[in-house]
Formats: structure tokens, sequence, C-alpha cells
């Protein structure tokens, strides 16, 4: 294998490597990035809840700890993980 051609594969799986690992930021619409939760809420809001899916946010760099749900607007709700309708809700989720 010629030096030229390795260096070319190095360099594409670099590329590959780094658009992999920031693929848990990346929102559903290409190019775009997903933000994250600096602040959480208590307030119960079950009822603006959609889906029966969340994801957990761990605390990093300027993000706080947080479970965030979909709303009926297609926005995201940051919400505190100690919180206990937050609990109850992720263990309804989980059951199902």
């Amino acid at each position: 294998m010629s030096v030229k051609i390795l260096s070319i594969t190095l360099v594409l799986l670099s590329i590959c490597v780094c658009c992999h690992s920031s693929e848990d930021t990346q929102d559903s619409r290409p190019g775009s990035r997903r933000p994250c939760c600096v602040d959480v809420t208590k307030h119960n809001m079950t009822a603006d809840v959609v889906g029966p899916t969340y994801r957990e946010q761990a605390a990093r760099g300027h993000c706080v700890k947080a479970i965030i749900f979909n709303t009926k607007d297609r926005k995201q709700l940051c919400a505190d993980p100690k919180a206990q309708w937050v609990k109850d809700l992720t263990a309804k989720m989980r059951k199902v």
C-alpha cells in the first residue's frame, strides 16, 4: 500500500471518529447542535410531556444533571432528576 493511500485513509478515518464522537450532541436536523440543559425545572410539567421516552444528561462543563423530555410544542424540557414527578414519570416510562 502506498504512503499516499495510507495517509488519505488515516485522514478519512480521523474525520469519521470525530463525527461519531460528537454524535450525542447532534439534533435530528443535520448540522444543528442540541443544546445542553444549563438549568432545570422542579415544577410538575407532566402534562406537557409527550412520547414514551426521555434521556439523561450528566453534569459536564456548564451543563447540569437533568432528565430531558420532549414536549407538545416539540421542545425539550430539562427537569430536575431529584423531583418526585420526574422520578414517577421516568419509572412509568421504563415500564412501557
